[in-house]
């Protein structure tokens, strides 16, 4: 079997924002500056076109020049992934080996939405993706919450001692005993295991976790790669106080209509990333003063 180097893989990864002007056409140099501000203040990766990224709102070619724009500004300082969310295996196939010729650590790719596959088809897409891309290390990215089911241990397991270049998973549910049971079974591998929600980044270190997803980083990095940093230096105090001065603000989002949240708090810290792609728009309201007010606790406005 392929032994890939995973050394990289670990820490505090941001899903990128990505910037757009009132057209809603990509502000490539907003984003450059997005990853600017998030390598100067900590993170450990950067996800292009994760969730938070609005990937479904954007075409290949779209993404495919963002992330290089990505790339350039990162300079090699932290990896940079791609994230794949197509349904359809054929679609997800030709935008991972587009992907696989930049200069990437990785591509995530997330069980397909809509549709419910039998276990045996869903191991038969991640496989086709990852065996188009035999060179390409590949996370799973498992999110029940958006895509309406959730992916078997078995399954993932089976997909990690049986694929070489699926090298990890980033976990969404929030379900502790899932993360924990997902390393425990892979232990001794190189398969690394991500916390995918950002209230459970301290929860994820004790049992074992690479790291996180977090969307928050792109508005509050250093409070959340403070969660990760402290942890590994055995400031184990410290790094709970930054996860419980987390924990209320990423809270307050729940209100608000996914994904608006993340571009809502950005937008009142002043960073002017644009607005939601349509049909998702801004938050008002109660929702939008239950996210200040948690904002204003935390000391962020």
């Amino acid at each position: 079997m392929t032994s890939f180097d995973t050394k990289k893989i670990q820490g505090i990864l941001v899903p990128i924002l990505t910037p757009v002007d009132e057209d809603e056409n990509i502000d490539l140099d907003k984003l450059k500056w997005m990853t600017r501000h998030v390598i100067d203040h900590g993170v450990d990766g950067i996800l292009a076109f994760g969730s938070n990224s609005e990937f479904y709102m954007f075409s290949d070619d779209e993404m495919i020049e963002a992330t290089q724009a990505i790339i350039d500004e990162a300079r090699g300082q932290v990896p940079v992934y791609f994230g794949i969310g197509h349904i359809r295996t054929k679609s997800a196939i030709t935008l991972a080996q587009r992907a696989s010729k930049l200069n990437i650590e990785a591509i995530s790719v997330l069980q397909p939405m809509f549709i419910q596959p039998t276990e045996s088809s869903l191991y038969n897409h991640f496989k086709a993706i990852a065996d188009s891309v035999p060179n390409t290390k590949m996370l799973l990215y498992s999110n029940p919450g958006r895509t309406g089911y959730t992916m078997s241990d078995n399954l993932i397991v089976n997909l990690a001692n049986t694929v070489p270049n699926i090298i990890g998973i980033k976990e969404s549910s929030g379900n502790i005993t899932k993360l924990q049971e997902l390393i425990r079974r892979t232990e001794g591998t190189n398969f690394k295991v991500f916390a995918g929600k950002d209230t459970v980044v301290y929860v994820g270190l004790c049992v074992g976790a690479a790291g996180a997803v977090c969307s928050t980083a792109n508005i509050y990095p250093d409070l959340v790669t403070n969660i990760f940093d402290k942890y590994q230096s055995g400031e184990f105090k410290e790094a709970l106080d930054a996860q419980f001065k987390l924990n209320p603000i990423r809270q307050s989002q729940d209100a608000a209509s996914f994904p608006a949240a993340t571009k809502d708090m950005a937008n009142l810290i002043g960073m002017q990333v644009g607005p939601s792609i349509l049909p998702t728009e801004a938050s008002k309201g109660a929702v939008l003063d239950g996210m200040k007010a948690a904002m204003k606790e935390g000391g962020y406005l």
